[in-house]
């Protein structure tokens, strides 16, 4: 008989030797109409595993109210990190005789909507490794949301993990610092749109190449 434990503890050995800060697994069988995948590609991976790779405090601590050059690159080389450590799970997972798909860590089909291919972030809430926080970012009681995640679909039978019964409390370091004022006090009232056309404007005024911010990824840092 599988030992599917031994498979998860495993699974998070090799992936914190690859870097990674943070994993989760959920079971997502009831959600699988909201990804973009044919049915037949996502017939049996019911099974999703949430890695989130840290980012760095220096790079960080050096955005004030824009998006940095070094931020954007620093943005991207995680982005990639992240699809090399799912490319290498992805093959762990098939080499005991599961299927596996990952998901790249950051590709938008539509800006707009801010569609991918998944929701990353409703995952890794599934999967325990944070809340959604007042700034519409996966925050983890550790810290913040100072991290990228990236997701691995599966057929392993793996044990899922918990959700957090946590939320922001009385933080609201990412309210004041919100250069477009998108950060409310209620999370469901986040305003995606005045988010997104703040991303625009760095991006027209070649301050990044991407529609990125990383001023609220600073203020929420967790217990660090």
């Amino acid at each position: 008989m599988e030992n599917i434990k031994e498979y998860k503890d495993e699974l998070k050995k090799f992936t914190a030797g690859l870097g990674i800060a943070l994993f989760g697994v959920a079971c997502v069988g009831a959600i699988k109409k909201e990804f973009l995948f044919s049915d037949e590609t996502l017939r049996d991976l019911d099974y999703t595993i949430s890695l989130g790779l840290r980012l760095s405090d220096g790079i960080l601590e050096d955005i004030t109210s824009f998006p940095t050059k070094i931020y954007y690159h620093h943005y991207r080389q995680a982005n990639a990190i992240l699809d090399q450590v799912a490319f290498k799970v992805s093959n762990f997972i098939q080499s005991k005789g599961y299927r596996a798909l990952p998901v790249p860590a950051s590709q938008i089909i539509d800006w707009e909507k801010q569609t991918a291919h998944l929701p990353h972030k409703k995952i890794g809430e599934m999967s325990g490794i944070g809340f959604i926080g007042r700034n519409n970012l996966l925050v983890n009681p550790e810290i913040g949301s100072r991290f990228r995640l990236v997701t691995i679909l599966t057929n392993m039978p793996l044990e899922p993990d918990k959700k957090l019964k946590e939320g922001c409390g009385e933080c609201r370091a990412c309210i004041s610092v919100c250069p477009a004022g998108a950060i409310k006090e209620n999370k469901e009232d986040f305003d995606h749109i005045k988010c997104f056309e703040k991303l625009k404007e760095f991006r027209d005024k070649r301050l990044v190449d991407q529609f990125i911010c990383g001023v609220c990824v600073k203020a929420c840092k967790g217990k660090i």
